[in-house]
C-alpha cells in the first residue's frame, strides 16, 4: 500500500510540475510581449515607461522575467489543484482574477509610492490579469490535449 501512495504521490508532483512549467513558459512569452509592446506602443505617450524598457536589456529586465515566470509556475500548480477535473467558470475565472490582483494591485501600489501618474502602473495591472487570464486559457488547452492531467480528488 505504502509503494502504490508514493506512487500516485510522485505522478501528481509530475503532473503538477508539468502544469507549472507549461504556465510559466505562456506566462514569461506573455510578459516579454507586453513589456515589448509597452515599449512600442505607449512609451511616447507615457513618460514614465521609460523605466519599464525591456527593449534595452538588464539585470532588472532579467530578475523581472524571471520573476514573472516564477509567478507564472506558482500559477499553474495552483490552478490544477483549483479547478480540478471541474468546469465551473467560477473557479477559473475568481483564480485568473485573485492572481493577476495580486501581483497587479502590488505593481500599482509601488507606483504610487515612486510617482505622481498612475497610468503606467494601472496598465501593469491590467496586464497581469490579461497574462494569468493567458495563461489559464494555454493552461486549460494543455489539459484538453492531454499534455497535462488535472487534479482529480478522491
Amino acid at each position: 500500500m505504502k509503494q502504490t501512495y508514493n506512487a500516485e504521490l510522485r505522478l501528481e508532483r509530475l503532473e503538477s510540475l508539468k502544469a507549472g512549467t507549461v504556465s510559466a513558459l505562456s506566462f514569461s512569452i506573455m510578459f516579454i510581449l507586453a513589456a515589448i509592446f509597452n515599449d512600442l506602443l505607449f512609451k511616447e505617450y507615457v513618460g514614465e515607461l521609460d523605466n519599464l524598457s525591456i527593449i534595452t536589456l538588464n539585470w532588472q529586465r532579467l530578475i523581472s522575467a524571471g520573476i514573472a515566470g516564477f509567478c507564472g509556475f506558482l500559477f499553474g500548480v495552483t490552478y490544477r489543484y483549483i479547478i480540478r477535473a471541474d468546469e465551473n467558470p467560477h473557479l477559473k475565472t475568481g483564480s485568473v482574477f485573485a492572481f493577476g490582483l495580486i501581483r497587479g494591485l502590488t505593481q500599482l501600489d509601488v507606483g504610487l509610492n515612486f510617482t505622481l501618474s498612475i497610468l503606467p502602473f494601472a496598465l501593469l495591472a491590467v496586464e497581469s490579469i490579461l497574462e494569468f487570464g493567458v495563461t489559464a486559457f494555454i493552461l486549460d488547452r494543455a489539459f484538453k490535449l492531454g499534455w497535462v492531467k488535472p487534479f482529480v480528488s478522491n
